[in-house]
């Protein structure tokens, strides 16, 4: 088996759809080698606690409404293509990720990483919810059969707080400075939300490398 460590936002989009390019290819391979782990990188990394209205978050981002639009409306050309019906207009908020990122870490301790971070993806960018809300964290857990009184109690306090933004300083360190990021077997950094073509290619190369061995 291979590693693929996955860092992403569950606030990105293009993570979205790198996430679900990446899944179309693992379905036509279903005997692909990798065995995945997502790790924390924050988009914004100074976004306070408790979020910020997403229209001025945007517009300050891009430098304005039509920049912003534009920006957007191809984003959701590109996710309507992979079949991601994605709903801009109902995320009021744009959050702080930090206690997401926990909740991904502690679920993967109970091997149900993928299921958290779809279920984020979806909340965040289907239903509009705000997944800076411990409430709405422990509602998703609880969803995806985590123990919700548990991770509500972890969520209010410092638990792992240091670690995910020690991992994220690492990243950046490392030269990451966008995401989605794959990294394959701890050496090969694939940027950027890739089609499922490449990844195909990508699984067959090293199966052949590892039938050649």
């Amino acid at each position: 088996m291979i590693k693929l460590d996955i860092l992403s936002d569950p606030i990105c989009p293009w993570c979205y759809i790198g996430k679900t390019r990446l899944e179309k290819a693992l379905a036509d391979v279903p005997d692909h080698p990798f065995v995945i782990e997502w790790h924390p990188f924050q988009l914004n990394p100074d976004m306070p606690a408790e979020g910020m209205d997403r229209r001025t978050y945007l517009e300050t981002k891009f430098g304005g409404k039509e920049n912003a639009v534009r920006v957007y409306g191809e984003i959701e050309k590109h996710a309507r293509e992979d079949g991601l019906d994605l709903d801009f207009g109902a995320i009021q908020k744009t959050p702080n990720t930090v206690d997401a990122h926990r909740l991904i870490h502690w679920a993967g301790i109970e091997g149900k990483q993928d299921e958290i971070v779809n279920a984020l993806f979806t909340a965040y960018f289907h239903d509009g919810r705000d997944i800076g809300s411990r409430e709405v964290l422990c509602d998703i857990a609880d969803s995806c059969g985590l123990d919700a009184a548990v991770i509500g109690k972890l969520l209010k306090s410092d638990e792992d707080v240091d670690m995910i933004r020690k991992r994220d300083t690492h990243s950046r360190e490392m030269g990451v400075n966008s995401v989605p990021t794959f990294i394959i077997a701890n050496q090969h950094a694939v940027p950027g939300a890739q089609p499922a073509d490449l990844w195909i290619k990508v699984i067959e190369e090293l199966k052949e490398q590892e039938a050649n061995a």
